[in-house]
């Protein structure tokens, strides 16, 4: 009986500090930025104050003609500003200035370590802040639950959202990219992960879930969401889209799409021009608000 309470002793034990080791380098896990300027415009490359210091690298593109308004938009995790362009170049053509920034420890803004959602969040707020007018504010991924926290948070700089590939539920959505990730890896070693990152930001993960902030979302918001996002289910959105206000939000879902697929739909362009024009008012001749 010694012998095998100390054997499993050993077991939990290595167990504990393996999980630790995992928990850390899902923090660190590989950025993998892109290569993709924007095309169109007048574009400005700038850098502007980080919270807590340094900088955040910035894109902004003015279209030619009448300008309607601005768009930020946010990228997910392990990317930077280039990640954006695609979808940037559909807000120009609509008339809108587009702003794209890197987040911290991402392309080529300050390092800063153990990133996640909500201290992407504020960085998204120092771009609100630096833009200083209400805004179409976008988010992908990790960007979008991170968009939904700086809406919540500024109500009155936000005119409308949009949520790409989102969650619901962060620690469901955790667990959901460790299983995708590996799924043996993400049932054995997932829960465990989950509760030390639950420690160490003092439980709050909850807290900062996208569906638990979406009750006090007060400006319109479009929810797109690939069909066979595998990383993010479908029924991700689909909860999140139940937790808005009836009314509030609409869901569109790419047809065939990963997770990162919903914006190459061919009907992602009509979307979002239905979408703005409905909740904003259509776009008078050469793109300026009618």
């Amino acid at each position: 009986m010694t012998t095998l309470a100390c054997m499993a002793g050993g077991a939990l034990l290595g167990y504990i500090l393996l999980s630790l080791v995992f928990a850390y380098l899902a923090q660190q896990y590989p950025r993998r930025p892109v290569a993709d300027p924007p095309d169109w415009g007048t574009v400005a490359d700038l850098r502007i104050p980080a919270p807590g210091g340094g900088s955040l690298e910035l894109w902004r593109v003015v279209p030619e003609g009448p300008v309607r308004g601005t768009v930020v938009l946010a990228h997910g995790w392990g990317r930077n500003r280039d990640r954006m362009v695609p979808r940037a170049r559909h807000f120009g053509r609509l008339g809108f200035t587009t702003v794209m920034h890197s987040a911290r420890d991402h392309g080529g803004s300050s390092p800063r370590r153990f990133m996640n959602a909500v201290k992407m969040a504020a960085d998204i707020e120092a771009v609100l802040a630096w833009v200083g007018e209400p805004v179409l504010l976008y988010g992908h991924s990790a960007g979008a639950a991170a968009a939904i926290v700086a809406a919540h948070r500024h109500p009155g700089s936000v005119r409308l959202l949009f949520l790409e590939a989102c969650y619901a539920e962060t620690e469901e959505a955790l667990l959901s990219l460790y299983r995708w990730f590996n799924p043996i890896f993400g049932r054995v070693f997932g829960p465990a992960i989950v509760f030390w990152m639950n420690l160490a930001y003092g439980f709050t993960l909850a807290a900062v879930s996208p569906a638990r902030l979406a009750p006090g979302i007060r400006v319109p918001v479009l929810i797109l969401h690939g069909e066979r996002d595998r990383r993010f289910p479908l029924s991700f959105a689909e909860k999140l889209h139940r937790s808005f206000a009836p009314g509030r939000c609409e869901l569109f879902v790419a047809p065939g799409a990963g997770h990162s697929e919903a914006s190459l739909c061919p009907r992602f362009p009509a979307v979002l021009k239905d979408f703005i024009d409905r909740r904003l008012g259509p776009a008078a001749a050469g793109g300026a608000p009618a």
